[in-house]
Formats: structure tokens, sequence, C-alpha cells
């Protein structure tokens, strides 16, 4: 990190999934469109205009598909002056939505973390939007030191409870919407954030207090800006003709009041509720229009279901309620038409209504009250902050239809109050909600936040050395490096095999043998001497908490890796926890402990015992991870322990690039080796929890088994020299 006084900040947002470029923001798109992606543009726009920031960049995946825009196969786009955004390809090169990016978010980790190290300079901190984002930010904290900033912007754990209270199974949600591997994401983010930004109070409170490595202390809320730029209410002489072009084949009378509502086809957003309340309502049919902007749709059978479910119900209520010439859903529109559809609304004396089931911010009400427009919105989240503040409308139970349809006729009843509403509204917004506003709170936060927790944390290897001690005596670096699995394909390989793989290593001198193994470092290279295969250069022992160098003269233990995952491991803590899992597990004995290991045997085989373990350890306030392997035994480490994060630790310090690196895997527990920009071989022998890695480009599944198959792995990459 550049350390000069008079070097700007550097602020790194990752942005991953969605469709996100500079200009003309497709949202309502999908579910994978929506507010999120407005924030963080203004964001990195308003923070690049600050003095005291030198250089902003946007992560987000590259694209390439005949159904959306080239713009999003732009390696680089400029946002704006000192803001750009960056485009890098992992998993499908196609648009896929977000619940399928998971298997692929360790190759950004590594491709990110490959590329932050060879700058010149790291950014001061990285800002982790959503969950996926959260998982690769936490990787990149973990293995570069960098502070992260996180907002999760929605929650896993809320929306799995709204889903369940809607009626739909456990098994039905996590298999949809990967909510599992979300609410893991959002708990590891929490752990690594030095600060977490939220909208409201409510989001803290009530939202992120429900997960166990959540520290209040690390919150602040920071309300989102508005764009004053475009949202501002109607002038003088300005007439909106392309929104009125774009409602006029609807409506019998455009010039009547609109009661306008602006979101994603979503099921949480309720907009069928806001229709029956409209239909139901005689007063409202005589006197307003229905409009609702709900992102643009070319051809409904590409509309994700959810999208199609509330369209449907859409139709059936205007059907059931006759309403056609009295409300509007425009198929299409331009994001810039979005403020001037408010301004136009404004000026007939409608009103804006919100009736999302639930609510963490509302970005739509802030652009509304910009633009001169009442509000009526849900009781729930930041709706209650804003118009606590902005004092310009109704909250209303949305779950009570008559509640609803009441807000909504008395918000349009007396022109005076919805003048005063008005004015409230557009002060407000420029008092509190203003990007300046937000870009100025928000450095102060992160800032003290980022110097607060480099005071905390140890020196990160690559910057200071730890102690005196004196590097390895490894003659140089490999070239490439094979990885060996100790503990089950080379536990019992026919002497053929062997014998062919001990020529084979022993005939390329620019190949590093490296080792990966459960058993302790003595243990493990007493097993190993007995193949008689080349000198390792290095060992990654005990589950991966223990990392040793070998060279001709000794061997020689990493204490930098131990002082990196030591930080805040509590080894009795996690005794007494696991204390209370007996007699589902029974302790190993000590010699099968590590220091930052322990080490238990499951009383019989039960897949269920992984998320009690981690609930268990999340209760406790135990920054530690369980490690299932083998289907019978399950070792606790620290947080940033692993095999898999200890490999990229080494990778890393000696500058070796993951496509440099083979590993063999093939016991249950060991799939996150293969992940990510690393070479893999599976051999035919391997334990079946690994088939989910089949098709992955990178991992090679042999029909051998053992060091056969390892054999063949090396043809297929062609990996060793001849």
């Amino acid at each position: 990190m550049d350390s000069s006084p008079q070097a700007g900040l550097y602020v790194l947002h990752l942005h991953l999934h969605g469709l996100f470029r500079s200009r003309d923001l497709e949202l309502g798109r999908d579910p994978d469109t929506g507010g999120q992606t407005t924030y963080v543009l203004e964001l990195a726009r308003a923070l690049a205009g600050r003095p005291e920031v030198e250089r902003v960049d946007v992560v987000t995946r590259l694209i390439r598909d005949r159904r959306v825009s080239a713009d999003y196969a732009r390696q680089e786009e400029r946002i704006g002056p000192g803001a750009t955004i960056l485009r890098i390809p992992f998993g499908p090169p196609r648009y896929v939505r977000k619940e399928l990016l998971w298997p692929h978010l360790d190759e950004l980790a590594d491709a990110l973390a490959e590329r932050l190290l060879a700058q010149p300079r790291r950014p001061d901190w990285i800002h982790a939007h959503y969950a996926d984002a959260g998982y690769v930010g936490a990787l990149l904290q973990r293995r570069l030191g960098i502070s992260l900033v996180f907002t999760g912007h929605s929650l896993g754990r809320e929306k799995r409870r709204r889903l369940l209270a809607a009626g739909l199974e456990a098994v039905q949600i996590d298999g949809q919407y990967a909510m599992a591997q979300r609410i893991d994401a959002e708990e590891l983010a929490l752990a690594h954030a030095a600060l977490v930004v939220t909208s409201t109070p409510q989001e803290g409170e009530q939202q992120y207090a429900r997960y166990g490595r959540f520290r209040a202390e690390r919150a602040r809320v920071i309300p989102p800006g508005v764009d004053s730029r475009q949202f501002f209410p109607p002038q003088n002489g300005e007439r909106e003709t392309a929104v009125q072009a774009l409602m006029e084949p609807f409506l019998r009378d455009p010039a009547k009041p609109p009661v306008l509502a602006i979101c994603r086809a979503d099921r949480r957003k309720n907009i069928p509720a806001l229709v029956e309340v409209f239909g139901r309502s005689e007063h409202l049919r005589r006197h307003h229009n229905l409009v609702l902007v709900l992102g643009c749709r070319d051809d409904p059978r590409q509309l994700d279901r959810q999208q199609r479910e509330v369209f449907q119900q859409v139709f059936e209520l205007v059907d059931r309620f006759d309403l056609y010439g009295h409300i509007a859903y425009p198929k299409q529109h331009q994001r810039s038409q979005i403020p001037e559809i408010y301004r136009w609304a404004a000026r007939l004396g409608g009103v804006f209504v919100n009736p999302a089931l639930t609510e963490p911010f509302g970005l739509t009400l802030l652009e509304a009250a910009a633009s001169g427009l009442p509000v009526v919105a849900t009781d729930d989240g930041g709706p209650r902050d804003i118009l606590g503040r902005c004092e310009n409308g109704l909250l209303v139970d949305v779950s009570d239809l008559d509640a609803l349809q009441k807000a909504v006729e008395d918000a349009l009843a007396e022109p005076r109050r919805w003048r005063r509403w008005r004015d409230n509204g557009i002060e407000a917004v420029s008092r509190y909600f203003s990007w300046d506003a937000h870009a100025t709170r928000y450095l102060g936060e992160a800032l003290a936040a980022t110097r607060a927790a480099a005071r905390q944390r140890p020196p990160h290897w690559f910057l200071e050395a730890v102690g005196e001690e004196v590097e390895p005596e490894i003659p140089r670096v490999p070239e490439r490096l094979l990885v060996l699995d100790l503990d089950v394909s080379l536990a019992s390989p026919d002497e053929g095999s062997l014998a062919e793989l001990r020529h084979r290593l022993t005939a390329d001198p620019e190949l590093g043998i490296g080792v990966v193994s459960g058993r302790g470092f003595a243990a493990a290279r007493l097993r190993y001497a007995e193949l008689h295969l080349p000198r390792p250069c290095v060992w990654i022992t005990e589950a991966g908490t223990e990392i040793h160098y070998s060279s001709a003269s000794a061997d020689w233990l990493d204490r930098h890796w131990q002082a990196h995952i030591g930080r805040q491991w509590d080894r009795q803590g996690v005794e007494a926890a696991m204390a209370e899992l007996e007699p589902r597990l029974r302790r190993q004995p000590e010699a099968d402990q590590g220091v930052f290991k322990v080490s238990y045997a499951l009383s019989e085989p039960d897949q269920g015992i992984l998320p009690l373990v981690r609930q268990t350890l999340r209760h406790h306030g135990l920054m530690a991870r369980p490690h299932l392997f083998q289907h019978w035994f399950l070792d606790v480490l620290p947080l940033a322990a692993s095999k898999t994060e200890a490999l990229r630790y080494v990778a890393l310090r000696w500058q070796l690039p993951l496509a440099s690196l083979l590993v063999e895997a093939s016991q249950q527990g060991d799939g996150d080796l293969l992940r990510g920009l690393i070479l893999g071989v599976v051999p035919g022998d391997h334990d079946p929890s690994l088939d989910r890695l089949r098709g992955h480009r990178r991992v090679f599944f042999s029909r051998r088994p053992q060091a056969w198959g390892l054999l063949e792995g090396l043809d297929h990459h062609r990996f060793l020299r001849r």
C-alpha cells in the first residue's frame, strides 16, 4: 500500500451479479438488477468526486451473451474521472442469475488476489455488496490483509423467514435460492468486516442482529443519497412528453392524478395487493389512474418464474376489476425516463406507493420525495426512517388491504396537505439524503474502521516480517507445484503405479512437490518416506493449520501462517462448546490433536452435523470453523485455517500463479481444494461427494484409481516436462 501522504484514497467495490454499466441501468429487468445497482454506481461517482479520493474501481463479472448488451463484455469502462468498472470473467460466459454463481466465486477471489498483489498499490479498503461479494471480499481480506467494508443490501436469514411464512418448504428455499450458501457467506463476511454499512437502524437491530458473527459496534447507519441532477421537482415550462407518450396507449384520461409504483416484478414488492386495492376502490377508479413501472420485458418467456407469476396475477386482477383504460404497465422504458415519470406524476398531483412486504431501505421513496411526489409506504424498515425525517406521506400495514386502500385514498384527498408533504420531502432529501452528505459520512466511517482494524491485527506476511526469523533454505521457488493427497490416494498405492510416478516426478527438475494431510508433520513425513518419492518442498499438515518448508538440510515451520490463523482462536471455548454435542461427537485421542485443531469422531455418519456445529460455534461467538472428512471425522479449526487457504497462502507468498499448481483430491471434505484457478485431478476411486465438481473446466476426473489416476491427470493437464 502506498503510504505517501500525497496519495489519495483507493477504494475497490465488489458488485458481482446483475447487469452493471455506467449508463442506462436495466433496472427491473430481473431480480438481480434492482436498487443495489444504482447505489453502487452512484456511490462510486460520489466518491470519485471527492478531493481525498484518487481512484475508485468497481469489479463486476464480464458477460458474453447475445441476449444482453455488448457493453457487459468490455473489460474496462469509465464511470467518470477517477472511477472505472473492471469486468473479470468467472463462471460461464453467459448471463446467469446470482444463485448459479456460487460454485464460481473462488475463481474470482483467486484472480483478484493475484491481480491486487501484483499491483504497485493495493486498495485502502474493499467494499463488498451483497452476500456473493461478501464471500469474495472475506477471502481477499484473509489472504491480503485489506480491510473489508460490507453491505448486505438484503439478508438471507430475513428472506428465508419471509419465504417460510409464505408457505415454502425449507428444502425448496435452499434449492431455489442457494440459501444455506448465502447465509454462510454473510456470516463469513460479517466475521471479517471492519465496517458494516446499513441504511437504517432497523437493519442492524432486527436483521443483522440475527447473525452470530455480527458485531453491533462495527455497524454504522449511512442512508444512501439521491442524485439531485436527475431527481428534482417539476420545472416551469417542462413537459414530460416522452412519458405522456408512454402512458397514453393505456389510459383513457392520462391527466388524472396517478397512483404510481416503480419496482421489480418481485413477490416481495406486493404489487398485486396494490392492484386489488385500486380495483375495489370506486373513488380511486373514478378519479385516478394506476401506473405500474415494473421493469422491461421483451419476451415473457424469458422472465423467471417469480416474475411471470407476478405479471399473471396483475393481468388477472385487471381483468377481474375491468381496469382497462385506468391502468398502465408499460412494457419498455429507458432508465433515463424514470426521473421524468416521477415529475410527471408530481405535476398531476399523484402519489407514489411502495407496498412491499419488507423494505430494507427504499431508494425509490427518496427519488419520489426529491421529485416532489408524496408517498404511501410499507410500515417496515427503511420507510419508517425516511418518512420520520421527511414527513411527506403515510406509513401503512400493507398486509391489511383495507388499511392500504384508506391510506392511498387519504393521501390524495387533501390538496393542502399534499402540497405540505411535497415541500417537506424536497427539503428533507436535500438536507439529509444528498450524495455529498453520504460520501462525507462514508469516508469518515470507513477510514476510522480501517485504521482501527489495522491496529488490532498483526502485520501481514507480505508487508513486514514477524520477528527475526530466517527464510528457509529453498534454492528457488519451483516453476510448478504438484500437491499430493497423502491420506487417501497415496495411502496404499500398488507398486507399479508408484514406480511410474516416482520415475515421472524425478525426471522433471522444475517441479516442486507439496503434501497435504490431516496428520501431524512428523507422522506425515514418516509415511511419505515409505513411498520413496522426491522430497517435498512444502508440507501442509494438521488439516491446514501447519505449513513446513523443506530444504536439503532442514525443515522450517512457517510462524507467519500460525500468527495469521491464531488470531481470536479460543481452543478452550471450542472444546466447551463442542461438549454440548456429545454423544454425537467424541473427542479423538490426544495424539490426534493439534495446537490449532480440535479433532472429533462421529458416533455414526451424520450429514446434518456440519450445520449443527456451525450454529453451535456461532452461538458461542467463536471464530472457528468445522471440517468434516471421510464421513466419520470432524476437525474444528480457526476461521482462517484450512488446507485450501494454506495452499493459497503458499502460492501468494511465493508469487506462484495458481494455474501453476495441480492438486490431487479424492476424499470427502477436500473438494474446496479444487475450486478456483488451481488445476485438479480426481482419481477414479474418489468419494461421491466430489462429483459436484464435474463440469469444472480445470478439474479432471480420471477413470483409474489412486496413483494411476494421478498419472492420467498429469497427462491430461500436460503438467510435467518430458
